[in-house]
């Protein structure tokens, strides 16, 4: 099966605080655009990136875009906390058989954001 999600765009307030966030959190090399009025970091792999333009606010309401961690959920949570984001739902069990944690917490922005891991 191809990936379900094509594309997911982060708003940011502060483009470069934002980088900075999801840099230290993700453990990402990422590399900033800039266009002028829209700037842009995009994720490897092509699955999104960091956005900045016109009209384009961070919230906490919108949709929820959920990561996979590369380590530990606990060593991915303190990395939020030191780079300035705040935990809304600690490592939770996904009770549906077969599945992981999850965790929400918002960005550096104002974005709520979920993690995931099997263990």
């Amino acid at each position: 099966m191809t990936k379900l999600i094509s594309w997911v765009e982060i708003p940011a307030a502060d483009f470069t605080r934002a980088v900075n966030f999801y840099s230290k959190v993700l453990k990402l090399d990422l590399e900033p655009m800039d266009w002028g009025e829209e700037k842009m970091a995009c994720f490897p792999g092509g699955e999104g990136a960091i956005s900045f333009a016109p009209g384009f606010k961070p919230s906490e309401n919108g949709a929820l875009v959920s990561f996979q961690v590369s380590d530990s959920m606990e060593t991915t949570i303190s990395r939020i906390e030191a780079a300035g984001g705040k935990i809304l739902q600690p490592k939770t069990k996904i009770e549906a058989e077969g599945r992981g944690y999850f965790c929400t917490f918002l960005d550096s922005e104002g974005n709520k954001v979920g993690l995931y891991s099997d263990n």
